[in-house]
């Protein structure tokens, strides 16, 4: 016979009751407490562990060192004195930040930012090297338009820091920066690369037509400006320039010029005493982005349209029209128009650049022979 509902009922309670494990130790027994001896005995396991561990970890920080050790010597505090007239009251002050010595055609030149340098005469120029000589340059050379600019100094006698290829820099490779942030010389910091191809930063007073930075978190501060970007390879890879910051110090936005694009500039300032800027001739709508590319949008990612065609202009003889959308530049994708101004500025004058369009939908590839802007 099938027990009561009641008798159910103490049967479910008693297998419950059986199934909880009791928390107090049975009369007689003892809690097994480990012995002096076993937890030494685990904490060396756990030491040999860790130093198995950081053996692998250490290699990344062995990379830093030695990379600081390589370039250090290649960078230079920068000390600028400057003066200004501001609201007609006289001002003077110094400027500090740093520089990395170049090996050019024409011998070793320090490079820095313009911004850096700018308003101060050769004899206002202290550099410093990472042994503590001292040195002024006798001749400067700048570019606005690029914030770039290079310092003959022919008694330093340093070694050239190399440079890498940074069109081959990638988002999240690691990088170090060396510089002298407020005033600290030759300081290190180590981060990774962020993003690339920013090239519509406004940076205060000072305008840069010529943007296509790099972003890093690597902590960048006030004196860090001129001051190389490096990969783990020891190669630089950019020069130091900006930060956003809401507080005036590192919040892990800095940006740097790229070497290849700091290179060209320096070679035309010391070649012909500016940078020639390639010049296409066409007015570019600022306001044309990826969502207004239609029914290209499968076959590009971005591009500049033309509003307009100067009459004579490299571009007219190239026969480009109002309403063409170019999309790539010299073998580059083209972002937008900034990307393309960018392109065009540090093209070699004379150069004859193949360029793709797209027409009424369709598809072309033509030719310009860029001429000096200036």
């Amino acid at each position: 016979m099938p027990p009561a509902v009641g008798d159910v009922s103490r049967l479910e309670q008693q297998r419950i009751s059986v199934q909880r494990p009791s928390l107090s130790p049975p009369q007689g027994s003892r809690l097994s407490i480990p012995s002096a001896q076993a937890i030494d005995q685990r904490r060396d396991e756990l030491f040999r562990e860790l130093a198995d561990e950081f053996a692998a970890f250490d290699r990344l920080g062995s990379l830093v060192r030695k990379v600081s050790q390589l370039v250090k010597p290649s960078v230079i505090h920068i000390e600028a004195h400057k003066s200004e007239t501001k609201g007609g009251s006289f001002e003077s002050y110094d400027e500090a930040g740093s520089g990395v010595v170049v090996q050019t055609e024409d011998g070793l030149w320090v490079m820095t930012n313009r911004h850096v340098i700018n308003g101060s005469q050769p004899a206002e120029i202290l550099l410093r090297t990472a042994d503590g000589r001292e040195f002024h340059p006798t001749r400067i050379l700048a570019d606005p338009s690029t914030d770039v600019a290079v310092m003959d100094v022919p008694q330093l006698h340093v070694p050239p820091a190399r440079t890498g290829n940074s069109d081959l820099v990638n988002i999240g490779d690691f990088t170090i920066a060396i510089g002298s942030p407020f005033g600290l010389s030759h300081s290190v910091t180590f981060g990774i690369l962020s993003a690339k191809g920013r090239r519509d930063l406004s940076l205060g007073d000072q305008k840069i037509d010529l943007q296509d930075f790099f972003q890093t978190d690597a902590a960048i501060n006030p004196g860090n400006s001129g001051g190389p970007l490096l990969n783990l390879r020891g190669e630089v890879i950019g020069l130091n320039t900006a930060i956003a910051s809401s507080s005036g110090g590192s919040e892990g936005i800095g940006f740097a010029i790229p070497i290849n694009m700091a290179i060209r500039v320096a070679d035309e300032l010391i070649r012909h005493g500016r940078l020639r800027r390639g010049y296409l001739g066409v007015t570019l709508d600022p306001d044309f982005g990826p969502a207004d590319l239609g029914a290209i949008r499968t076959e590009a990612q971005g591009g500049a349209l033309v509003k307009g065609v100067r009459r004579g202009s490299p571009a007219a003889l190239a026969n480009l029209q109002r309403g063409d959308i170019i999309v790539q530049f010299n073998g580059n994708d083209v972002d937008n128009d900034d990307h393309l101004v960018a392109q065009v500025g540090l093209t070699p004058i004379g150069s004859r650049v193949p360029m793709i369009i797209y027409r009424d939908g369709k598809r072309y590839r033509t030719e310009v022979e860029l001429s000096d802007a200036n």
